[in-house]
């Protein structure tokens, strides 16, 4: 237990019957007038779903010890995905729905942060970004150039993105883990 006064973002609380929701955002509120409280942005650690919530100043909310490890992506296994412990080697299967978005940009030994609670994984969290090889896309042509539009490229992981047009294939880009979005080229 811990009361608003304690809430930090990333911390996750047990609210609603038993449902996991990590902070956001939080803001302590000393209105003129009236009690003091604590405006907070939750994000449903399962679905993604993103709610405001308001608590009174100094109220207890029961939080949940989620237990963030640092693991390596091993291999994939018919649809789940097999990560190992780096501390203790041990290796666990997550199902496709539990890595989410993460799978577009996972190669065989990325390291990643498992979330797990009460012995099962919650999420898994990528660095911000990632460099990943451009597998294949068109040619560009005579007269691209770094402004202007952008075209299509599969990388190694098999996701595709849009890129401008100069890059070639073969090259390594930086990719934006959150949104997809191409970040620059990656020089060796």
């Amino acid at each position: 237990m811990a009361t608003t006064n304690d809430l930090k973002n990333g911390i996750v609380l047990k609210l609603d019957g038993g449902q996991l929701w990590s902070v956001v955002e939080f803001q302590h509120v000393k209105p003129g007038k009236g009690p003091a409280f604590v405006r907070t942005k939750l994000k449903h650690v399962l679905s993604g779903k993103v709610v405001d919530k308001t608590f009174n100043a100094g109220v207890k909310v029961e939080t949940a010890n989620v237990d963030k490890r640092g693991m390596q992506f091993s291999y994939k296994d018919g649809a789940d995905f097999v990560f190992m412990d780096t501390e203790t080697y041990d290796q666990i299967h997550i199902s496709p729905e539990t890595v989410g978005d993460a799978a577009n940009y996972l190669l065989e030994g990325f390291d990643a942060v498992v979330a797990m609670y009460e012995g099962s994984p919650l999420y898994v969290e990528l660095p911000a970004s990632v460099e990943l090889v451009i597998e294949y896309t068109e040619p560009g042509v005579q007269g691209d150039r770094s402004t202007g539009g952008s075209k299509p490229a599969r990388l190694e992981t098999g996701y595709e993105i849009g890129v401008p047009l100069f890059i070639t294939t073969g090259e390594k880009v930086k990719v934006d883990t959150r949104s997809g979005e191409y970040l620059g080229r990656v020089n060796s």
